[in-house]
């Protein structure tokens, strides 16, 4: 697939799962992720509500801002600094925050479903992250 940002453009639903592994933990996250044009780009604001292991739910919510940049999609935190960048020909990113470790690969193969898994390691963390997109509408 060839990777155009305003395909992303819309409403999506959003189903996550986290294997916490240092916590002997898992937690599902059931939401919404929409982007929206906004700062030159398109704004991701993602919704939900997270049950991690026998916890009580919680409501989750971030926001980052996608870019078209250098041919591909430069992803920059809600405060403006740079996350990672990726392509539809380079579909995976690492992002360094010492002491902990953060790398990303996407699979656009089954568009417009489409997943994110992200594996993070650190002094204290190591779990996956599996963050899968579904258009809320027909595309």
């Amino acid at each position: 697939m060839a990777l155009d940002l305003a395909d992303f453009e819309g409403d999506w639903r959003l189903d996550r799962v986290i294997e916490d592994s240092r916590a002997g933990v898992t937690g599902h996250l059931t939401g919404q992720a929409c982007w929206r044009p906004g700062q030159g780009g398109l704004i991701l604001t993602e919704t939900g509500e997270l049950r991690y292991g026998e916890g009580a739910p919680m409501r989750a919510a971030r926001r980052y801002l996608w870019r078209s940049e250098a041919g591909g999609v430069a992803v920059y935190f809600e405060d403006g600094r740079p996350f990672h960048w990726f392509s539809a020909d380079a579909p995976a990113a690492h992002h360094d925050c010492p002491p902990d470790d953060y790398r990303v690969a996407y699979r656009f193969d089954d568009w417009p479903n489409w997943t994110a898994t992200w594996d993070v390691t650190g002094p204290r963390k190591e779990y996956r992250m599996v963050s899968r997109y579904r258009p809320v509408t027909k595309r």
